[in-house]
């Protein structure tokens, strides 16, 4: 009965050795087809498509309040404050301009002044403006204000500090001592 499905797969008549590594054969071929089937898309065509698909993936109501150029970064950030894992400081610099900064619900001031960072590293790159930054100096220069409470130590949590969801806390300009 072997040698009549042999018979029927191999028309031929070739032995079972051979016609099973002409298949495996075959088989090689058909993968690497496929693979270069896959590679044939330009770079600049599947950018396109990816990002057709983030545009589609941002009109979630869920992502709504996300740029349209967000980054994983970002999405993360959306779902966790979602799932009360994360929360939103809201950072208020002198010119008024309030900065929406999500963290984790244990962050530390470190973690904090690290999404500040970054906040503004992103909008930069989608801005343009300023190529640079001294962070060393903007922590040097000014503190982070809440409820009149300078946040003075990096490793504390800003649950130790009262702040929560929502919170305001505002950059303050260190005065000089003479």
């Amino acid at each position: 009965m072997e040698e009549l499905t042999l018979k029927e797969e191999n028309p031929n008549n070739v032995d079972k050795a051979e016609f099973e590594e002409k298949t495996a054969v075959d088989e090689i071929k058909e993968e690497e087809e496929e693979e270069e089937d896959e590679e044939a898309l330009p770079h600049s065509e599947f950018l396109d498509i990816f990002e057709e698909g983030l545009a589609l993936m941002v009109q979630d109501p869920l992502l709504c309040d996300l740029p349209i150029q967000v980054t994983l970064e970002e999405v993360n950030s959306q779902v966790a404050l979602e799932y009360g894992q994360a929360m939103t400081v809201r950072v208020c610099k002198a010119d008024g301009e309030v900065m929406p900064i999500v963290v984790v619900q244990s962050a530390t001031v470190l973690d904090l002044k690290k999404a500040i960072r970054r906040y503004m590293e992103l909008k930069q790159q989608r801005e343009g403006g300023v190529k640079h930054i001294s962070w060393k100096y903007v922590w040097r220069t000014f503190h982070l204000v809440f409820n009149g409470e300078k946040l003075e130590e990096d490793n504390r949590k800003l649950k130790d500090y009262g702040i929560r969801n929502r919170d305001e806390v505002t950059f303050l300009k260190k005065l000089r001592r003479k």
